[in-house]
């Protein structure tokens, strides 16, 4: 990362995006999870004392305290990754491959996807995506096209059956170049997270972190009296895109839907002596959304909210994270909480230790 992480105007700090950049060795992209999951490298790093300490995910819970509570999201993700045939036209032409993305259905029976295609798409175009199931191209809105699926079933129960893992870029460019082929029942089993609950099935995109947690990681959490809570966000494509501003706070953030449910409100609630610790970026994202006293049905709203440094910190202590992309609001976020001299410091000790980067890697553990 560069030096001169911000500026300074009408006493508010202006963090530049060219702040949030470092370089990372293309062999660092981690392609694969760690097996088992929990085999998977921890750096620790302490605020008191700005000390690492380098373990791995299984060393979690006697890192933690009787009495703290670990936050995560419970998330499930479709299968919204998109690979289809054009077809063909009046006079033999067409049939090129598409590739995509689902986005959100935006009303019944109306999707909102991604697409790129060898040639431009039209309004009136028809996407084989597989048995049974295929787009009918709508109209053009901005980045997005809005299609009419031809079936009429859920979104999740025909991307089951058609859709691919939604695989972050990174990933598959990595794989292409290192000329790995993987099966997608593969990464349908690793791009998912112990406690993901189908029946909040919503999500383009896995809460990384997560992945990381096996069954004896919970198991010994449970021994060592931390609690444990669930929140639901639904990360949203936006979670790829980079900030391509100047500065971090002229971005414009991505909304994603969030629910609280009544017996995590409780939890949140309740006097607590131990540390909130958030699993991951898209937790506490929905977290500082919360206001400190929260209706105790609970709470189903949406957060475009933008974590940068100077935020002042409501209900998150602590983080288990994974290492984010460069130019990135979850990297900015993480400088938020540590500072951004001390995130250079600790992205510059996880390069030289070689860690593994990105969803697939390795992660890392900020405590007070």
């Amino acid at each position: 990362m560069v030096s001169g992480t911000c500026r300074r105007r009408h006493g508010a700090s202006i963090v530049l995006t060219s702040a949030l950049e470092y370089d990372l060795p293309r062999e660092l992209v981690a392609t694969r999870p760690a097996s088992p999951r929990d085999a998977a490298r921890l750096l620790v790093y302490r605020k008191s004392d700005a000390s690492i300490m380098h373990v791995h995910v299984r060393d979690l819970p006697g890192l933690l305290e009787r009495g703290d509570l670990l936050v995560r999201n419970d998330t499930a993700v479709l299968h919204a990754r998109l690979q289809g045939q054009r077809g063909l036209d009046a006079h033999g032409r067409g049939g090129g491959r598409v590739d995509g993305l689902y986005v959100e259905t935006i009303e019944e029976g109306l999707w909102l996807v991604m697409l790129t295609a060898g040639g431009r798409l039209r309004e009136g175009e028809c996407i084989a995506l597989g048995p049974g199931l295929s787009l009918e191209l709508v109209r053009k809105q901005d980045r997005h096209w809005v299609a009419r699926p031809s079936c009429a079933a859920s979104a999740a129960d025909m991307l089951d059956g058609a859709g691919y893992t939604p695989l972050p870029p990174y990933i598959l460019k990595a794989r292409n170049e290192r000329g790995e082929v993987v099966d997608d029942a593969d990464d349908r089993q690793w791009y998912r997270t112990l406690f993901a609950d189908n029946a909040h099935r919503g999500s383009v995109a896995a809460p990384t972190a997560g992945l990381h947690l096996t069954q004896e990681v919970d198991n010994a959490l449970t021994q060592r009296g931390v609690d444990v809570a669930h929140v639901t966000l639904h990360v949203g494509e936006g979670t790829f895109r980079g900030i391509e501003t100047d500065t971090l706070e002229a971005h414009a953030m991505h909304s994603e839907r969030f629910s609280v449910d009544s017996t995590t409100v409780a939890q949140l609630q309740q006097p607590r002596q131990g540390r909130l610790i958030a699993v991951g970026t898209t937790t506490t994202r929905l977290l500082e959304s919360l206001p400190r006293s929260l209706p105790a049905a609970g709470i189903s709203e949406s957060t475009d909210l933008l974590i940068a440094p100077g935020h002042q910190w409501r209900w998150v202590n602590g983080l288990l994270t994974n290492f984010h992309l460069p130019r990135s609001t979850l990297l900015a976020l993480v400088g938020a909480m540590v500072g951004m001299d001390n995130l250079r410091t600790i992205y510059a000790e996880a390069l030289e230790q070689r860690y593994r980067f990105y969803s697939y890697g390795d992660a890392m553990l900020i405590l007070p």
